[in-house]
This record gives structure tokens, sequence and C-alpha cells, in this order.
């Protein structure tokens, strides 16, 4: 039997609802077709955007959108997506095998009504590449400005008279590859430009409580050598003589599966199952060390000379991109288009639950991405809308947002269960396929409780120290009858979360029957 033991008086950290946060892009059919088909669809849509998935995404209610990309950020110039859609001019994506036309229907306005439909915040990512300082600053003053100026007054002729206070700017986008095949110094010069030239709008007045986030181009998080090179490197760059502002950098990370052109997303052998849930935790180390580097890096810059004060240096890890990524998906049509199994709802509940783990690391994450691409949470057909294990994962652990990390262990040893080599091999021991996060909120407790062992159920025991008398009060879980199956038009519900059996209590602790592949959420309740 495993028993873990949940310490309900260590608080480590509040985890942040940023961590929740999506990611889409103009790139395949996750845009058109995915969120948006015109208002002259015969799919019911809000102005164009499709209603059914803008409902679930309401639901979700996302933290943050990151948008227009993604590497089509570097080619992607604002003013194409505004004005009379009719007179949008058309233009070509190249980007990750899209290989279509642009119609330029979906533009800052239309993904503007999306954040205010979800109630997300939006973060939008400058063209660095392809564009210039000039027009990233025009496109702040457009979405920014309140004052009455030539962009302000354009806004408000295309409708939006009050300024969208846009919170988060990503300057660039994975500068080490599609966004330039920079080296850190050359980034660092042009980071430097960017965000010296942004302009302040509102945030010039600190009782306002707006801010603008000035985000960098981070890392490559699947290339250990580079991606140490790369942070520390720019760090040391941005720290010769004075330095612009810097509030987060942005890391990106896949779980890459493309190895065996045999495992595909929907039909994979055991040993597929347990590659791509063992290589999701990797993740862990990597913002452990990306910390650490910007932590370093921050301490190299010189001390300010001079009468005016300075701040003092910070700056913030986030995960721009992350998700499990299928080599059959580079042969979909539309582009990157791939099914998500329970093992994709596995790995996006333990990367969940690393960023949850580290949330005094890592201030925001967003999946790759929302719809019809990738890690998806929605998939569309026709007019259909199918939701994927992966939405039920997110809509399972809402509960955690803006709760404290408790303190766990299991009871034959003294370390924290973190995911480091936590999850063996097929047919490893059993207390290597199960997974546990817990957090408090208010009287409640949250328990995850993760059984990646592909075929057997396992129970696990849970007791609580100093926490009082508490009582189990639901379980929602969330399982597959075959490893292999997956939500489609024909069968939408197929996987679906559903309430779960109580805990028994026993022998001052509380007994869990964990069904194979499986993630469940515990909550109780304080007496």
């Amino acid at each position: 039997m495993n028993r873990i033991i949940i310490d309900c008086n260590k608080k480590e950290g509040i985890i942040s609802p940023e961590l929740h946060s999506h990611f889409i892009e103009f790139l395949g059919a996750c845009i058109y077709d995915g969120i948006w088909v015109g208002e002259e669809s015969e799919i019911e849509n809000y102005g164009g955007i499709r209603k059914a998935a803008a409902d679930a995404l309401s639901a979700l209610e996302p933290p943050i959108i990151r948008w227009p990309g993604g590497c089509y950020a570097d080619t992607y110039h604002w003013r194409n997506g505004i004005g009379e859609r009719s007179k949008r001019p058309v233009t070509y994506n190249e980007n990750f095998g899209t290989f279509e036309r642009d119609d330029n229907q979906f533009g800052i306005h239309e993904f503007m009504e999306l954040c205010r439909i979800t109630g997300a915040k939006p973060w939008l990512n400058i063209n660095l590449l392809s564009g210039s300082v000039g027009e990233m600053r025009d496109w702040v003053e457009y979405c920014n400005r309140r004052e009455e100026t030539e962009l302000s007054l354009l806004r408000k002729k295309n409708g939006s008279p009050e300024p969208f206070m846009v919170e988060y700017w990503g300057i660039g986008n994975e500068c080490w590859a599609g966004g330039g095949n920079m080296t850190a110094e050359m980034y660092a010069e042009e980071f430097r430009k960017y965000s010296s030239a942004m302009p302040l709008c509102d945030s010039r007045n600190p009782d306002s409580g707006f801010s603008m986030k000035r985000i960098a181009s981070g890392a490559d998080g699947n290339k250990p050598k580079e991606r140490v090179e790369w942070t520390r490197r720019f760090f040391k760059a941005l720290g010769q003589f004075r330095q612009p502002r810097l509030d987060a950098m942005d890391l990106h990370f896949y779980n890459w599966n493309v190895e065996n052109p045999d495992d595909r997303d929907v039909a994979f052998s055991e040993e597929g199952w347990y590659k791509v849930i063992n290589s999701c935790l990797e993740l862990e180390d990597v913002l452990k060390e990306q910390y650490d580097l910007i932590q370093e890096g921050l301490s190299g810059f010189p001390e300010a000379e001079g009468f005016f004060p300075v701040t003092e240096p910070k700056c913030d890890l986030v995960v721009g991109e992350w998700g499990n990524w299928h080599g059959s998906s580079f042969k979909s049509r539309p582009a990157l288009w791939q099914q998500c199994t329970m093992r994709d709802a596995i790995t996006t509940a333990l990367t969940l639950d690393i960023f949850h783990r580290n949330c005094r690391l890592v201030k925001a994450a967003c999946v790759a991405q929302t719809v019809n691409v990738l890690n998806s949470l929605i998939l569309t057909q026709g007019k259909q809308t199918i939701l994927t294990p992966n939405y039920d994962i997110f809509m399972m652990y809402k509960v955690h947002r803006g709760a404290e990390k408790l303190s766990l262990r299991t009871e034959n040893t003294s370390s924290v269960i973190s995911g480091e080599g936590a999850f063996g091999k097929a047919g490893g021991s059993t207390l290597e396929n199960i997974h546990a996060f817990a957090s408090e909120k208010g009287n409640h407790v949250f328990v995850n409780l993760i059984n990646a062992d592909m075929a057997k159920e396992q129970e696990i025991f849970l007791e609580f120290s100093d926490g009082g008398k508490l009582r189990p009060e639901s379980v929602r879980t969330i399982f597959a009858e075959n490893a292999q199956d997956y939500n489609s038009a024909e069968e939408p519900d197929k996987i679906r979360s559903r309430q779960g059996t109580l805990p028994e209590e026993k022998d001052g602790g509380f007994l869990y029957r964990a069904k194979p592949a499986s993630v469940s959420v515990l909550t109780f309740t304080a007496v």
C-alpha cells in the first residue's frame, strides 16, 4: 500500500492562477475553424467567434490567453487585422506547415472580444523579427492609450473607445530559432531597444494598479546545453552598463514524442505510454535550473550610480508554451492537429502539478495549444466542438488556483514527492507510478492523486499531520476503459470526469483506490 502524509501546517507558497493559462496561434486550425468561424457561419457564434468553444473556455475561466504566436508573431503585422474585415489584406501563413492564406479576419479587436467573453487577460507577442520598434510602439499606443491621439482615435473608430489595457507584452518569440536564429547577445541588443521604446500609457501612474510587463524570449527548454548558455549569456549581455526594464523571461518546453514512428497520438504500446509520461517530468529540473540562472544573472548587474533611486532588478520565470508533441502531428492536416488520450491527460496533470509544486519559481504558464493544435483542450470538426480529457484536467484542477501548496511525503522516505524520478519504467514498483499534490484554501484541503500505472489499480493511504479533523467531501476522477480511448465527433464524451467514490476512513487516515491510468482530485473539509 502507498502511504502519503500531508503536513497541513507546512505551507510552501501560493499557487498563481496564471499557471493555468493558454496559448493560441495562427497555426493549423487553431484560430480559423477552431475559434473563428465568421459571423455568416451556420455554426453558432458570438460575432464570428465559435460559441461552443467560447462557452467552454468561459467555464474554464482562463487567467491569460497568449496570442498571436508563437512563430506567427514574428511575421504578423497588427494593422492587417484592424478595420472593416472585407477590406483587410490577404496574406499567407507558412508557419509550421500551415501553408494557407490568411484573410486576417481575426485581429486585435476579435482577440480582445474573446478575452472579454472568457474573462482572460491578454498576452500579446510583438513582431520583433520582421517588424520594427515603431510598429511595436504603435501597437501599444493603439491598445493602451487613454488620451486622444491619432491611434487611440483609430481604435475608437474601429469600435473600441476604451483602451484594452494589455498588461503582458512578449518581445519576440523563440529568438534562438524561428524568431531570427539569434545569439543571446544579438537578442539582448534587440530587447534593449524594444523594451526602452515601449510607451508607458497608464502604467506611469503607480496608483492606477496597472503595469505593463516586458517579457523576454527565454531559452529552448528542450536543449540542455544551449538553454544554460542562452540564459547565462543573455543576462551577461544585458548586464553591461544600464539595464532596460525586464519583467519576465519566457521559457518553452515540449514533451517530444518523435523517435518512434509507430508511436502515434492514439496508438501506442505500454513502453510508449511510460516513455511519454516519464519524459514530461524533466520540466521540473529545467524550471529549477532556469530560475537559478535568472537569479545568477540579476545578481551580476552592476550597482547603479547617481542620485536617482533605481529599483532592485527582478525577473519572473514564465512558461509561454508547454505540452505533448507527438511525431504523428507533423503529417496532420490541418497542421499539428493531434488527438488526446488518457496518456495526454496524465501528462497534463503531471505538468500542472510541476508548476504547482514550483509555484515560488514560476509565475505563469500557457498550455500549447488551446484549440486544434498539439496538447489541445478543445477540438473542432465542422459544427461539432469536442472537449478532450485535457479540458477535464484543467476543470478539475481549478480548485488549486490561489491556494497554498502543502508539504507532503511518503511513509518510507522523508523526501517530498516532487516527481523527480518518481515514475519508473513499465513494471516498476507501485509507488513509482503514484503521484500526489496537495493544497489548502479556506477550510478545504485539495489532494491530487495520479495513478500512472497503465493497467493496475492502486491503493493509497492518506494521512494528515497537524491538520485537525478533516472529512472527505467529494472526489472528482477521470479515467478510460482503454488507455488509447479518446473523445471524437462520434463519441464526444467517451472520457469525462465524474464523481468518484469517497475514500474509506481507516486507522486515523483515509484509504483511496485509484483506478489504472487515472487522475483524481479529493476534497477534504475541516470539521
